[in-house]
């Protein structure tokens, strides 16, 4: 099949290119370095025209209030330029309790493309993956100083990008689920635990403090971000992947 990763060079999208090259597919990756903007719409006709499936990858740029525009605007470009090029398949990716955190914009924004797409004119799948383990070192940034990293007690599940990579590229070369398929690593911690193996894992001396107001998982109320018996379990286990 001819498939066209939107999003196609970024952390989860160039990974998608390589699975599904390696599983026989004609696999376009394309983004703004590409010269695809999906939010003016240039290049897009063009990318998606003659595509079997679409992997819609992108993100928007900030994770505040401006994201649920990108996310209405980038959409309704997409599926528009979709269904004018016969597209039969269109795949996101997308967030594991994701409607279920109406305190974060950003979460309120990815619940808004999954449902403008679950309402557009396309057959499509939604792969909704658990927080990627390439992320922590971001998390524990947001909040720390020279001593000190404040984290909340909030159950994560983390999985490997890799993982994600495969599940998604499996998807999009498979039938429409018309549906939501969730992904999550095998070992849920609380993210001050998780905090503390990254820091032992690197040699970081640096302690870790429980504060259930620091950074934007605190919002997160009870265990919604992990899965429930409803999801495919990907191998890779966080303490592998540190080593």
């Amino acid at each position: 099949m001819k498939i066209a990763v939107v999003g196609g060079t970024g952390l989860i999208g160039s990974q998608v290119v390589e699975d599904l090259k390696a599983a026989g597919h004609r696999a376009v990756p394309h983004s703004l370095s590409t010269g695809v903007d999906i939010i003016t719409g240039q290049g897009l006709d063009e990318a998606v025209t003659g595509a079997d499936v679409v992997v819609n990858l992108t993100n928007s740029p900030t994770f505040d209030d401006a994201s649920p525009e990108f996310f209405r605007t980038s959409m309704a470009n997409l599926l528009a330029a979709s269904e004018k090029g016969g597209v039969g398949h269109f795949v996101v990716l997308s967030i594991v309790g994701v409607d279920q955190v109406p305190q974060l914009a950003y979460y309120q924004a990815k619940a808004l493309q999954e449902n403008l797409l679950a309402d557009g004119p396309i057959p499509y799948s939604i792969v909704r993956a658990t927080q990627f383990m390439e992320f922590m070192d971001a998390v524990l940034s947001w909040t720390a100083d020279a001593e000190t990293v404040r984290l909340p007690r909030t159950p994560i599940q983390p999985i490997a990008a890799a993982d994600v990579a495969a599940t998604v590229a499996e998807v999009a070369a498979n039938t429409p689920l018309n549906g939501i398929l969730n992904v999550a690593g095998p070992d849920v911690y609380t993210l001050d635990e998780l905090g503390r193996i990254t820091l032992t894992a690197k040699g970081d001396g640096r302690s870790v403090v429980v504060d259930d107001t620091a950074g934007m998982f605190a919002a997160v109320e009870g265990d919604v971000l992990i899965t429930h018996g409803d999801a495919r379990i990907a191998p890779t286990r966080y303490t592998d992947w540190l080593a």
